[in-house]
């Protein structure tokens, strides 16, 4: 019963495809978007998407290292301060730099 269901799921999923894939060929023949700039529309949003994750992984270890360095020797919290918030400002530049790079993208669309 496990095999028919995941057949007959497998084939719905293709019959969809195949229909998606029509109708996007019909959609740029009638001056619709193409998959080149639906492909581009998807670069676009992958773009900022794994940016902003990594940035946010950068900046969460950065805090973390950052506020551990503090709990162990709150002394050195004034040395500390300035060399976080300018790494906080490189992350963040990074990210923005992805979001105009994905907006360069978005604007190749028609």
């Amino acid at each position: 019963m496990g095999k028919r269901v995941l057949m007959l799921a497998l084939m719905g999923a293709g019959v969809m495809l195949a229909a998606s894939v029509a109708n996007a060929q019909e959609a740029a023949a009638a001056g619709g978007m193409s998959l080149g700039n639906a492909i581009a529309l998807l670069g676009g949003g992958l773009a900022i998407g794994i940016a902003a994750l990594g940035g946010a992984i950068g900046q969460g270890r950065a805090a973390g290292s950052t506020l551990e360095g503090i709990a162990r020797n709150p002394g050195a919290q004034p040395q500390m301060f300035v060399p976080w918030i300018v790494s906080m400002a490189f992350i963040g530049s990074l990210v923005i730099y992805a979001l105009v790079i994905a907006f360069m993208i978005l604007g190749k669309v028609k």
